[in-house]
């Protein structure tokens, strides 16, 4: 059985990803192929009783569900999967904008990553409200002696290096019950991502990030938002409401219970009610023998479009408030479990007015024979955009540590050789030290 995240050669690290979501904990098995592609090895699922909008309400429900599908992931991948890359989302996540400035002492040589590094690290130190922890330092632009505008400042020559940075803030409580939980499931952090930053990895393209999008993903309990301007992340949001909300007014709406509302919500369910036909009736089964209830397609689709049109003003005032709205060529990507209702997207186009489409990770997947074919459709879904963006952040994670630490050997002499080199520095200068008193300085030089 491979060890999780050892490496099968140096450009393919086997990576996990762990998505502790409100409806679902998903577990990716996974690593980059040599074409650039995602190959998933296994998957593994559990439902999720221990997680409410977010964030861990019940951490004995929630270890079960982890260990479960990281058994079955582990299984299915023949992967010992101990290091995962894990997911954090809720409504205790805000963000704010702050600024770094590092003088250089060593004018000599060029600006490196271990500079950005020392910057990145300042902002970590930075005072909190108590209660609250950085979870998130994001470079935005650098200035290098004044000099603004600089997407990537390593290897230019400067002194004073400055930055503005988006730095995202969660509730330090929240973020330990993750961490007890992955603990006692017997697994290790190897990195605590952003949900939305994660998502943003596997549904959204280069080109868009640079013309300005909004990203949309819709979960069991909460909407998460990110939007991106010149490849640059600038705003990020959660919001308190996702499918579970639906689910919860279809239960109400309707008087039925609470699984029958969330099979009428996907098997049904519609984003826009002028779209439904009036002579579309259901038939739910009724209780111990009671008559069966008729609930109108068109009725239900009424319920459905109220919380959606309330989640997405919420978006559209997070749009807003970030100060891109006209800016977004991109328009609106949404993705998550949320994203698959029908008509979905011509309802957010007519309460932003801006364009949208459903963002799948099938671009980034690569076919696995080996993987059940079930599988391996079911990973297209918008439903684990989540989990395969935390698999890819999780890669480019350990081939940037790689490569950055192939360039270190490169550029830094190994001691033995740094030894030699300034052995042998030291014997040529005391030549011709030697040489130089002996050829040019008399006994009366000296004497006088």
């Amino acid at each position: 059985m491979e060890k999780g995240i050892t490496k099968q050669s140096k450009a393919s690290p086997i990576v996990v990803g762990l998505d502790i979501g409100t409806t679902k904990i998903c577990v990716i098995v996974g690593r980059r192929t040599e074409h650039g592609k995602i190959e998933v090895l296994g998957v593994g699922r559990a439902e999720s009783a221990g997680v409410t909008r977010g964030v861990v309400s019940n951490i004995a429900k929630t270890v079960r569900a982890i260990v479960q599908s990281v058994e079955e992931g582990s299984t299915q991948s023949n992967v010992d999967i101990k290091i995962v890359n894990v997911g954090i989302a809720g409504q205790h996540i805000k963000s704010l904008q702050h600024r770094g400035i590092l003088t250089r002492k060593d004018l000599s040589t060029e600006i490196s990553k271990r500079d950005i590094d020392r910057l990145i690290d300042d902002m970590f130190k930075l005072a909190m409200n108590p209660g609250e922890e950085i979870i998130h330092v994001l470079p935005q632009e650098f200035t290098v002696d004044n000099e603004p505008g600089i997407k990537d400042p390593v290897g230019m020559a400067g002194v004073r290096l400055e930055a503005n940075f988006h730095i995202i803030t969660g509730q330090v409580t929240a973020v330990r019950n993750i961490m007890k939980c992955v603990d006692q499931a017997d697994l290790e952090i190897q990195d605590l991502i952003l949900e939305p930053l994660a998502s943003s990895e596997s549904v959204l393209s280069e080109e868009e990030k640079e013309a300005g999008v909004v990203l949309v993903d819709i979960g069991g309990g909460t909407t998460d938002v990110a939007i991106f301007h010149e490849g640059i992340i600038r705003h990020t949001a959660v919001i308190p409401f996702g499918g579970n909300s639906i689910t919860e007014d279809i239960r109400e709406g309707c008087s039925v219970m609470r699984n029958q509302a969330e099979l009428l919500k996907l098997k049904f369910g519609s984003a826009l009610a002028e779209e439904n036909k009036e002579n579309e009736i259901i038939c739910v089964p009724g209780l111990r023998g009671r008559e069966p209830k008729e609930i109108s397609v068109k009725n239900l689709a009424y319920v459905i479009q109220a919380r959606m049109e309330e989640i997405i003003d919420h978006v559209y005032y997070e749009i807003k408030s970030s100060g891109y709205e006209k800016k977004l060529i991109g328009g609106i990507v949404i993705t998550g479990g949320g994203a698959q209702l029908k008509h979905l997207s011509q309802l957010v186009e007519y309460v932003t007015g801006l364009d949208c489409r459903v963002g799948y990770p099938n671009e980034h997947l690569a076919k696995n024979e080996t993987l059940p074919k079930n599988i391996y459709e079911d990973l297209k879904s918008p439903m684990f955009a989540t989990g395969i963006g935390l698999l890819i952040k999780g890669i480019d994670k350990i081939e940037s540590e790689i490569q950055h630490n192939d360039y270190e050997r490169k550029v830094t002499p190994a001691p033995q050789e740094a030894a030699k080199k300034n052995r042998g520095l030291f014997a040529s200068l005391l030549e011709g030290t030697k040489k130089f008193i002996k050829d040019d300085i008399s006994d009366q030089d000296f004497l006088r």
